[in-house]
């Protein structure tokens, strides 16, 4: 009789594990905005651990306008060899749900608008039906290795160049053409490897990461804002709250404007996505 009753509490807690186990990789219910995450303040928080922020590679989170999609570049070990895929979360009823899109093509930004998704030298239209087939800037723009655009309410583009001692350039729409590239000034390219820029919608401010005055390669986030002549105004390093020993990368303002989102990495294959209060900008903007 002992024996059948230990063989029996044996099954239920073999029934009872099993049943714990399948409840853990039931998939996570993500609900309200920001994909339900705690919004931070003035210091920086990872953004959505375990979800986008893993103990991987992930980099280049986007909001839509509607802020109901949010497009990021994850790396996924495929029995050690590692791909790199094109992943969306999409909000429908007020819940969120994650679809890869395909694999990598390049990084994608969004202008203001929503209408248009930039990969770098090529771009999408979004239509009544998704997003239209691949189309180039121009053939100004063929031999610039670009990594990442950023668009403005008026339509200029600001891009970067995947190359040592990088240009950050602009291009504006003149009579409904682009017109060739042109390189910011000496207060924002200055130093080394400029790249990953951000510029605000009414283009009052400019977000990228660069290296200076540092011996060691370590990005880190500088921001320079538009004078009222419409000149820019000298770089201005962002804080320690901000830029640790760390590499930090790749910002962008949500477009709501109230947070600050960015790439740290975080040691040997692993890159998180940070988030923090926008108005942590509003420190480094010139008093009048």
């Amino acid at each position: 009789m002992k024996s059948i009753y230990a063989s029996m509490l044996l099954l239920f807690s073999i029934l009872s594990i099993s049943s714990g186990s399948h409840a853990q990789n039931e998939p996570q219910v993500l609900e309200g905005p920001y994909l339900g995450q705690k919004p931070p303040g003035v210091t920086p928080e990872v953004f959505a651990p375990g979800i986008i922020s893993t103990k991987g590679w992930e980099y280049g989170v986007v909001f839509a306008p509607s802020m109901k999609e949010i497009y990021f570049i994850r790396e996924i070990d495929v029995e050690t060899d590692p791909k790199q895929e094109f992943v969306v979360f999409e909000n429908k009823e007020n819940r969120w749900h994650e679809r890869v899109i395909s694999p990598r093509v390049g990084t994608p930004t969004l202008s203001p608008d929503g209408k248009f998704m930039y990969f770098g030298r090529s771009y999408k239209e979004r239509t009544s039906e998704g997003w239209s087939e691949p189309k180039r800037l121009g053939p100004d723009f063929e031999d610039i290795r670009i990594m990442r655009v950023t668009a403005s309410d008026k339509g200029t583009i600001f891009f970067d160049e995947a190359k040592n001692d990088s240009t950050l350039r602009y291009s504006r729409m003149v009579d409904g053409k682009r017109e060739a590239p042109m390189p910011l000034p000496k207060e924002i390219n200055t130093g080394q490897f400029n790249a990953h820029p951000f510029i605000a919608p009414d283009e009052s401010y400019i977000i990228w990461d660069g290296q200076r005055e540092s011996a060691v390669r370590n990005a880190d986030l500088f921001i320079s804002f538009k004078k009222p002549d419409g000149s820019w105004g000298e770089a201005t390093k962002f804080g320690d709250t901000i830029n640790t020993r760390s590499a930090e990368f790749a910002a962008f303002v949500t477009p709501d404007g109230k947070y600050l989102f960015f790439n740290r990495n975080m040691g040997p294959d692993n890159t998180d996505t940070f988030w923090v209060d926008a108005q942590i900008i509003e420190e480094f903007r010139p008093k009048p």
